[in-house]
């Protein structure tokens, strides 16, 4: 047994115990189970699957990140982690929030566009005034 801790940036996702974690690092995917050697591992985009005590499977996809397992004890620290039931409902959930973050990504550019803009304009008004 080990005790797997996935965190973001803002909060601990999932603090609880485990028998094996799967994850996809930059050198493929990999396995952790208790009796291995201490080790750590960058992370890529994708999908972490965690075994739970009773057997069941959880599934979080994952954005970059960073695992370390020391002891019995593996920490996971990734920028963005969604959870989700089974891979099926995992691929929509990821969809729509990518679908989400993607409109919140053009409404930032249009704010910074329209700033540059603005500041640009204010420049060239002091440059013509000889300010």
């Amino acid at each position: 047994m080990m005790t797997v801790k996935l965190s973001i940036p803002t909060s601990i996702v999932l603090q609880q115990p485990v028998t094996k974690v799967i994850a996809e690092g930059t050198h493929g995917n990999f396995c952790v189970l208790p009796k291995h050697t201490d080790f750590l591992s960058p992370l890529i985009p994708g999908i972490l699957m965690l075994t739970e005590l009773d057997g069941e499977t959880i599934y979080f996809a994952n954005d970059h990140g960073l695992l370390v397992k020391q002891g019995d004890v593996v920490s996971i620290s990734v920028r963005r982690a969604l959870r989700g039931t089974t891979l099926e409902t995992l691929k929509q959930t990821v969809h729509d929030r990518f679908l989400q973050l993607d409109e919140n990504d053009r409404a930032c550019q249009t704010a910074v566009a329209s700033l540059e803009a603005s500041f640009l304009r204010k420049f060239f008004e002091m440059q013509s005034e000889g300010v």
